[in-house]
């Protein structure tokens, strides 16, 4: 699905990240320092926000979306290390990365527990979790609404519009650190560290 999605992402992105995900990537890349380990890079729409001395590892299940990811990496003049595989089992040592980052991806990822389990394995201790998504509203009205138009995407897309990943990250291990809820409690900003 995500190889067929991957010409139109960018355009159909851009759209949210204007009105509803305002400045998420731009908040993701203040905070991430040193080896830093993108889960579900996409066609890598963070890499312009990441700071120049980072070094970045991407990863996703979609060979397109590597693709362009290369791409724009390659139009930034940024190094980027693209692997093709599955959040739920990184492939990469313990204690390897500085940051970890999930942006707008958990929603989609059939098992959010497993995956934010194995960005705690590869960060190292003291190490930086970040993450960007759309979660169930703290507005009942329209926690309602996205029970119904859930119903839709989780069917054709595997994506979740009530999930909630800050229980999943406590679970984990994670010290919460820095937590934003916006637009009626509809997105969520975490920056957790591993102890």
């Amino acid at each position: 699905m995500w190889d067929k999605a991957a010409p139109a992402y960018d355009k159909q992105i851009a759209f949210y990240e204007r009105i509803w995900f305002t400045g998420g990537r731009q908040w993701i890349g203040a905070r991430s320092r040193g080896r830093v380990l993108e889960v579900a890079v996409g066609t890598g729409r963070n890499l312009s926000f990441y700071p120049r001395e980072t070094t970045i590892t991407g990863l996703d299940l979609s060979p397109a979306m590597l693709a362009l990811a290369a791409r724009r990496a390659s139009e930034l003049g940024r190094v980027i290390d693209l692997h093709e595989g599955d959040a739920a089992h990184l492939p990469f040592d313990g204690a390897t990365f500085d940051t970890a980052v999930c942006a707008l991806s958990l929603c989609s990822i059939p098992d959010p527990q497993r995956a934010i389990s194995e960005m705690h394995r590869v960060l190292v201790p003291g190490g930086t979790l970040l993450l960007l998504d759309h979660v169930a509203s703290t507005w009942p009205p329209l926690h309602g609404a996205q029970w119904v138009v859930e119903q839709a995407t989780r069917r054709l897309a595997g994506e979740f519009q009530t999930r909630r990943q800050r229980p999943l990250v406590e679970a984990t291990g994670f010290t919460i650190a820095e937590a934003d809820r916006l637009k009626a409690g509809t997105v969520e900003r975490l920056r957790a560290i591993k102890p």
